[in-house]
């Protein structure tokens, strides 16, 4: 197992992919800290695990809240005493509207929750992973973050800002032996992206944005997660500095 007793945090975990990572690293032998801003859900994500014989606890925090995300670096710390792999996954989707009637308070909500969030979380994983020699940081962005997506200009401004997070950071600390890397998926099919959902809002939607996939489909969270689960690992050990797009062949 690539993950046995390693101390592996995973934020937004709650649901979709990151409870699908939650459970794979627990497959794999991981040692999970699930955190998330809602604790009904992130405690099913635990109870999921245990009941599969694995190893959870959960911590609420807000990760767009500093001191909160202080004291879930504080909490692994006087649990576990280290930390292997650190996936900062957690974020939301926003408002869909063109630029110019976007809220302010959606603006300022969404790079809160997406960029600052992903720099808090980082800024406070570093330090326990210089210190303890070694470690692995996986950031989620999007294929937002790689081209403009209408309607969507906070969402995708924040994703670029956690591209720009994990290629900064990789270089600082490259020689650290901590390797920082990004995953960018498109869209997988999770509670956050429901293709029934948006047909019931606006007809034909989801069929139109699957048919710009060179694929002709969407993603399912298991095709994100092994990506996960292979960039966190020893066989990904020479790639730092990645935004990997999981995306089939929309930014190609």
């Amino acid at each position: 197992m690539r993950y046995k007793d390693k101390i592996v945090l995973i934020t937004g975990s709650r649901s979709g992919i990151g409870k699908a990572a939650a459970l794979a690293f627990s497959k794999e032998g991981g040692k999970i800290i699930v955190s998330d801003i809602n604790e009904n859900n992130g405690l099913k994500t635990v109870s999921e695990i245990i009941k599969k014989n694995g190893e959870a606890t959960f911590f609420k925090a807000d990760v767009s809240n500093f001191g909160m995300v202080k004291n879930l670096m504080d909490f692994i710390i006087k649990k576990y005493g280290k930390l292997d792999v650190a996936i900062n996954n957690a974020g939301v989707g926003g408002d869909f509207a063109k630029i110019t009637d976007l809220s302010i308070e959606s603006w300022d909500n969404t790079m809160s929750v997406n960029s600052s969030g992903v720099f808090y979380c980082i800024k406070t994983q570093i330090p326990i992973m210089l210190k303890q020699g070694k470690g692995v940081i996986l950031n989620t962005s999007s294929v937002a973050g790689i081209r403009g997506l209408p309607n969507a200009t906070a969402y995708s401004a924040s994703k670029h800002a956690v591209i720009g997070i994990t290629k900064t950071a990789a270089m600082e600390y490259a020689k650290n032996n901590i390797r920082i890397n990004a995953i960018c998926p498109v869209f997988t099919i999770s509670p956050m992206f429901d293709p029934e959902a948006m047909d019931k809002l606006k007809e034909g939607i989801s069929e139109k944005l699957k048919a710009n996939v060179p694929m002709k489909r969407f993603a399912n969270v298991m095709e994100q997660v092994n990506t996960m689960l292979w960039l966190c690992s020893d066989e990904a050990s020479f790639i730092t500095g990645q935004a990997i797009s999981v995306d089939g062949g929309l930014t190609a």
